[in-house]
Parts: C-alpha cells; structure tokens; sequence
C-alpha cells in the first residue's frame, strides 16, 4: 500500500474512533465486514450512508444499538488495481459526516439514554477552556495595542480555566474509551426474549 494511503487511513481511523466510539477498532473501512443477522435487522439501512462513508456510518449505527465489534485479521492483497477515491472531493464530506455522527452519539449515550459523571465533565471542560481562552487571548491582544503586561492574576484567570478545562475533556474522553460495548447486543437480546417467555 502507497504511503499516502497508509498514512491517509491512520487519520481516517482516528476520526472513525472519535465518531463511532469504538476506540480499538483500526483501518474499519477496507470493506471486510460481517455483521450478525439479528444485529444487521435492527438497523436503520434507509439511513445508512452510501459510498465510502458506508462502514464508518454502520459503526455509528452500530454503537447507538450498543453491539459489540471486533477487529479481524486480514492478510489484504493489493495488486494493479486503481483506487476510485479522490481524497481532495471526499475529505469535507467526510470531516462534515464525523462531526455529525460524533454529536448524534454523544447526545444519544450521555444523555438521552443515559447519564453519568461525563455527561457532566463534557459541557463543563469545554465551556472552562473556551470561557479561558477567550478571557487569556482577549487580554494578550490588549496588552500588545496598550503595551501594558497583564499582571500574575489575570494570566492565572486565563490558565485555571483553560488547565481545568482540558483535565475533565480528558477525564470524558477516558469515560468514553473505558466505555465501548462488550456485550454482544443479540445475546442480550436473547436473554431478554428468554426471560419474558418463562415469566
């Protein structure tokens, strides 16, 4: 594989963690995919992105419905053929598409379905590091026009914010990895249907 492509796939799948959730998964678009049956008709297919964006949609899809998904070893055989992507047309479409699935998972988990301490840390962190950094560049701008440093205090009202900020982003995006799923959606399923037939 071309170095372009394998460093372009590194970043695709670090943004396919950010929007899907699934933190171990790498590479999840080379279109080796299997997916369950009784998982498979509990999508949305109408929904679900055509094109490239095809997998990364259906790990999202898959992450709203809590299923399990494993990486599979795979020895991929790239001959003479030419790739059909054009990473100049798609990369907008694709950072726009992430951008949307990240905010659809993360309403959906933390706080539609759920809530927790992160759903907490989030909406705080970033209010404390943007509240900091437009209070600290504000303030560097006026002392370059006026010439008149800022004093140690109000370098430490930009600082505190921004350093608190960054710790509870990292503290959500902790809770967010610790959380991926681990227990296959259609044995719980299973068990479920199982337990309201002996009732």
């Amino acid at each position: 594989m071309p170095r372009i492509r394998l460093f372009g796939n590194a970043v695709l799948s670090f943004m396919t963690k950010f929007s899907s959730g699934y933190w171990d998964l790498f590479d999840p678009t080379n279109g080796y995919t299997a997916i369950h049956r009784d998982v498979a008709k509990h999508l949305p297919l109408d929904k679900i992105s055509r094109r490239y964006f095809f997998e990364t949609d259906i790990l999202f899809r898959l992450n709203t419905l809590r299923a399990v998904v494993v990486d599979i070893p795979m020895h991929a055989k790239y001959g003479d053929e030419v790739s059909n992507l054009k990473v100049s047309k798609v990369v907008g479409e694709f950072f726009v598409k992430h951008v949307r699935n990240f905010g659809k998972r993360i309403f959906y988990n933390y706080y539609l379905r759920d809530m927790s301490l992160a759903s907490i840390e989030l909406p705080v962190g970033l209010t404390l590091l943007l509240s900091g950094s437009v209070f600290g560049i504000s303030h560097w701008i006026s002392s370059i026009y006026t010439g008149i440093p800022n004093s140690a205090g109000t370098v430490m009202l930009s600082a505190l914010p921004i350093i608190l900020g960054i710790q509870l982003i990292l503290a959500f995006l902790g809770q967010d990895i610790a959380s991926v799923p681990r227990r296959p959606f259609h044995l719980a399923k299973t068990k479920v249907k199982s337990k309201a037939g002996a009732v």
